[in-house]
């Protein structure tokens, strides 16, 4: 990874600057306070954001409501921009938004989301998307102070941190999961043994079940054969009954034809007493039909007489219908005068020359009117005097008319009865005959009738012997109902039993097999327990002795470059430092300020080379940033510098100090000053 420009807008004392970091060493040169930390603050928030412990207050500049930074860089040829920017709420600096830009592809994110992608780029582990960048600060940049107060942890904390730095507190996790599984393993057993410790009980209840179905199965045969006799005695009174059946049926039958022969005596007889009335009515019409007279004279003049009537009515019609016109029109002419004169009397000017109608002229229209009014009036009455008498004299046609037809109907009626005279003596006779041919049915019938009573008293007996029968089928049928239930029950009894059987051969299985899988349960809970959590235990043991060895061997090397020959370093189990002078170990507190920090200097390019080491594919191993990494040191240590810049072959280094000698041992340097609150920079 190789740093190339970093744009800073509105950071604490930095309103809109913009510098180019070039490749090898670089010195970021100025007095205390003038903004150089800034610097290394902003490249940190441009790459991972805020970090959990750290508020965008500390960063936003006073005065402002947003911020931003812009960081590019070049990691194995692939160019990088990273964009973010802070915004100041109510109550507080807040990240805004995100976005990366690789190779000219931009993607704008969540605060997450774009550090989950430079972490990919910086290959870094995932496991850091959501923590403290420590990766990055014992590898990249940690500040002077922060190292020292690492350095002067307690050992355990220090160890913990470690740990995670190193990528080794997997072992711990894993130890500790280790034991979760045993637990839950240990459960697992205790709750199966709990599954199956009824296991011997079920098995001899299983045994009793058996021979509880070998008695069902017994008492199922007994009940089928009880059932089948049951069947055989049914159908014997059902073939019994189906016999006499036919009997009753036979007496049905004779008493169906017993009755149609009662109906037909009784319609026969009515037929009988229906020709004796007729024979006598006819007879008394006859009779009666020989006295009449008729006079066709006397029909024809009647005849003639209503049909005068009817033309005279006709006539007298088209003469009202005239009348009536006549009034109508009489009526309409009357109605058009008495408008006109209503017109005339509202009229004050002619419609055709437009001058005045005078009053006089208006006297003589309503004089000429009036007169047509009267004429028209005596017309009317005239008119209405003739319509009242042909209404008189029309109602007097018909009434005669009416007369006339109705004596005509009469003596029409009087000629029919005598011309039928003849036609009802022979009626007379083929009734007779009718009523002859009647009385020989009748006496057929009754004939039958008697012998069909004495058949219907001999099949009497059948019907005591049909309910006998009937009794006995109904017994049997109960009987046979109460098998069938018998059978049924004893059938499901055995099918709960089968069931109950079978359940309890599943539960047995399964519980069969809940047993082995406790073995084997057992089998790898002590393989996990006593095996694995050891073989853990010692790999961890093992790695963190030979980081503990290497770590402390650089740790050597790099303190006696920086002091005096009469001090020597290393480190403990716990990573903390321990310093010697000719076998005498001195205590931290009396060690004078070049030497602490002296101390945390090479700690941090210590920690530095082994985690580079370690983790050899992580992409920021070719750049080192120190913040002030010699403060208090002496002269003859600040030349010194000199050599661990040149033993760290970093492609790129950027260095924050105030010292004006180490000027002589870098490459480059960016000047920072800070005039009226505002840093400039000056390339």
């Amino acid at each position: 990874m190789i740093l190339k420009k970093l744009s800073i807008k509105n950071l604490r004392s930095y309103e809109s600057q913009e510098m180019i970091f070039p490749k090898g060493s670089t010195l970021l040169s100025g007095d205390i306070g003038s903004g150089k930390t800034t610097i290394l603050l902003a490249i940190e928030f441009a790459l991972f954001g805020l970090q959990p412990s750290q508020k965008g207050t500390s960063l936003l500049r006073n005065g402002t409501d947003t911020g931003s930074v812009k960081l590019e860089f070049e990691i194995e040829g692939t160019e990088v921009i990273i964009e973010r920017t802070l915004k100041r709420g109510k109550k507080s600096v807040n990240q805004d938004c995100a976005s990366i830009t690789i190779d000219n592809e931009k993607f704008e994110g969540s605060v997450t989301e774009v550090k989950s992608k430079v972490l990919k780029i910086l290959n870094y582990p995932r496991e850091f998307a959501k923590k403290t960048n420590l990766l990055y600060k014992f590898t990249v940049y940690t500040p002077q102070e922060e190292m020292k107060q690492i350095i002067l942890e307690p050992g355990d904390i220090r160890l913990n941190t470690l740990r995670h730095v190193f990528g080794i507190d997997k072992y711990k996790r894993i130890e500790e999961n280790t034991s979760i599984l045993v637990t839950k393993l240990k459960e697992k057993i205790r709750i199966n043994e709990g599954i199956i410790y009824d296991l011997e009980a079920e098995k001899k209840s299983l045994i009793k079940k058996k021979e509880e179905l070998d008695t069902k199965k017994v008492e199922q045969k007994s009940a089928i054969n009880d059932y089948k006799v049951s069947i055989s005695n049914r159908e014997l009174h059902e073939k019994d009954i189906e016999d006499l059946q036919e009997k009753i049926s036979e007496k049905r039958a004779l008493e169906t034809e017993l009755a149609k022969s009662k109906i037909l005596i009784s319609e026969k007889t009515q037929q009988k007493t229906t020709l004796i009335n007729t024979l006598k009515s006819l007879e008394m019409q006859i009779s009666e039909a020989k006295k009449i007279t008729f006079s066709q004279q006397e029909f024809d003049s009647l005849n003639q007489r209503a049909l005068f009537q009817e033309q005279k009515e006709s006539e007298m019609q088209k003469e009202y219908i005239t009348v009536i016109s006549k009034i109508n029109s009489l009526e309409s002419r009357r109605r058009e005068a008495l408008i006109l004169k209503n017109k005339i009397s509202n009229m004050q000017k002619c419609p055709t020359c437009l001058q005045e109608v005078s009053s006089e002229y208006k006297k003589n229209i309503f004089g000429i009117t009036n007169s047509e009014i009267e004429n028209i009036q005596k017309q009317m009455n005239e008119l209405n005097k003739n319509k009242n008498e042909l209404t008189e004299k029309i109602e007097d046609t018909k009434r005669k008319k009416s007369e006339f037809k109705k004596k005509q109907s009469e003596l029409e009626l009087l000629k029919v009865k005598s011309e039928n005279v003849k036609e009802k003596e022979e009626r007379v006779v083929d009734l007779q005959k009718q009523q002859d041919s009647l009385q020989k049915d009748l006496d057929m019938l009754i004939k039958h009738l008697e012998s069909t009573k004495k058949a219907i008293q001999d099949y009497t007996k059948f019907d005591r012997n049909f309910e006998e029968k009937n009794v006995e089928l109904k017994q049997s049928k109960l009987q046979e109902n109460k098998l069938a239930i018998k059978k049924a029950e004893v059938n499901k009894e055995l099918q709960f039993v089968e069931k109950e059987i079978k359940e309890y051969e599943i539960r047995i299985k399964k519980k069969e097999e809940v047993k082995k899988a406790i073995e084997k349960i057992r089998e790898l809970e002590y393989w996990v327990s006593e095996k694995y959590i050891n073989l853990i235990l010692s790999t961890e043991k093992q790695v963190m002795l030979t980081l503990k060895e290497e770590f402390s061997t650089l740790f050597s090397e790099w303190f006696s470059t920086l002091v005096s020959e009469s001090l020597s370093a290393k480190l403990d189990d716990n990573f903390s430092p321990v310093i010697e002078q000719q076998d005498y170990e001195l205590d931290y507190a009396f060690l004078s300020g070049g030497e602490r920090t002296a101390i945390a200097l090479a700690y941090r390019l210590s920690l530095n080379q082994v985690i580079n080491s370690i983790m050899s594919n992580i992409k920021t191993s070719n750049l080192v940033i120190l913040d002030e990494p010699t403060d208090g040191f002496s002269a003859q240590q600040l030349d010194k510098i000199r050599d661990v810049l040149h033993q760290l072959k970093a492609d790129q280094l950027i260095l924050v100090s105030h010292e004006q000698k180490i000027e002589g041992f870098v490459d480059n340097i960016i000047r920072i000053r800070k005039d009226f609150g505002i840093t400039n920079i000056e390339q």
